[in-house]
């Protein structure tokens, strides 16, 4: 049996595996050149799955073998349903941070990288799966413990195109994602919009003779951030984030470039964005002919939604209950009835893959600072309240199979 005693106490076992998990170095290499990546973390995790009784995949998406993910799975018996459990095991980098792997506790808090995005809720996924098993629960259980999910999401893209070789087909997913232990109810989308302005070089002694690219980008700028009011009021963002022109003194600048982000809410298709910026740039050419610009959609992820009805619902339900009877005496982490995330996850590339999906996790503070860390009560919680709410989704299933019996609120 591995560290703790998940059968019994996943919240103990939970707490005790988030500090190890801390303690590996999986910085994203996508975002830091020459960064560990996450073969170490991956390898601990099968490691210890393996141990507890799981069939373990280690996955690398197709010409990247330095970024591994892990598939383990625990069949149920026949007829029963299968739950995913998703956490990604990459981290932002650590400058300015002068220990970020000493995983240390303070009180109620494990500091470290990682420790609140999303160590803590992979540890609470893990020691839940492995209540799941030793209880006999007779309920199918898939991790999925992903790379890049920080950059490219590469590691679950990978995986959903694996699972339907294994002959793995989940009905609901989780996703551990820090939400303050709340079950989320959207989170939003982004495209990125590369835009790309010429000019025409010429001494700056006779700038009439050239065409300021880099002007033309000023423009555009301002456009931007005058547009974007309207953008904010409809719960989206708008603002560029990159921008470059010129080559040098005395040259009147001839090229210009600018990444233009945009945040999508439920119901905006990320190609919102280009439609949008186009516009912005028609209008400057209207006003100066002189403008010569094309932009592109670079990279996009779309917006989303919980399915208030759905499969993700009512399993979040069965959750919110277990975690009442966890927080019972921490009335101060009751969890909140509605997160809405600002950022994206990966629960849209879940739910676009057909699996309905549940986000959860707990959360702490300093996400992608030098301080963070995940409030350990909350960890312990949700591991007990997850691995208790499989049980009663799984006995749900066994009253009604089509998973069609609404499962009631607390309260």
């Amino acid at each position: 049996m591995p560290a703790g005693t998940p059968a019994t106490d996943p919240g103990a076992a939970a707490v005790e595996f988030a500090a190890a998990l801390v303690g590996v170095d999986s910085v994203n290499p996508g975002l830091v050149p020459g960064a560990a990546g996450e073969a170490s973390v991956v390898d601990l995790l099968r490691r210890r799955l393996a141990g507890s009784g799981f069939d373990t995949e280690v996955l690398c998406p197709p010409g990247r073998p330095d970024r591994p993910s892990l598939i383990a799975w625990s069949p149920g018996p026949a007829g029963a349903p299968t739950v995913l459990l998703n956490g990604h095991v990459d981290t932002v980098g650590v400058a300015g941070m002068p220990e970020p792997f000493a995983a240390r506790i303070d009180g109620h808090r494990l500091l470290g990288r990682g420790a609140c995005d999303m160590k803590g809720g992979v540890a609470g996924l893990v020691a839940a799966a492995e209540a799941v098993r030793a209880r006999g629960i007779p309920l199918g259980v898939v991790l999925t413990l992903v790379a890049d999910e920080e950059d490219a999401s590469l590691g679950t893209e990978a995986i959903l195109a694996r699972l339907p070789a294994l002959g793995l087909v989940p009905q609901v997913a989780v996703v551990a994602e820090p939400t303050w232990l709340a079950n989320a109810t959207s989170h939003r989308g982004y495209a990125l919009v590369e835009v790309d302005l010429r000019g025409r070089g010429a001494h700056t002694s006779m700038p009439h003779e050239g065409v300021n690219a880099l002007a033309h980008l000023g423009r555009l700028l301002v456009a931007v951030e005058e547009a974007a009011e309207a953008v904010a009021a409809r719960g989206g963002a708008l603002l560029a984030s990159v921008g470059r022109g010129g080559s040098a003194p005395f040259t009147v600048p001839d090229t210009a470039q600018v990444v233009i982000e945009r945040r999508t809410v439920p119901g905006e298709p990320s190609a919102t964005a280009l439609t949008e910026v186009q516009a912005l740039l028609d209008r400057m050419r209207a006003a100066d002919p002189s403008v010569d610009a094309t932009a592109r959609l670079s990279l996009a992820r779309e917006a989303w939604a919980l399915d208030p009805v759905g499969a993700g619902a009512r399993l979040g339900s069965l959750v919110t209950d277990g975690l009442t009877r966890a927080l019972a005496d921490e009335p101060d982490l009751a969890p909140a009835t509605d997160f809405a995330a600002p950022y994206w996850m990966e629960s849209a590339l879940l739910e676009a893959a057909g699996i309905p999906t549940l986000v959860c996790g707990p959360a702490g503070g300093g996400m992608h600072a030098v301080d963070e860390w995940v409030d350990l009560r909350q960890v312990r919680a949700y591991a007990v309240a997850l691995a208790d709410a499989l049980g009663a989704y799984a006995a749900a299933h066994l009253d009604d199979p089509r998973g069609e019996r609404p499962v009631p609120h607390p309260g």
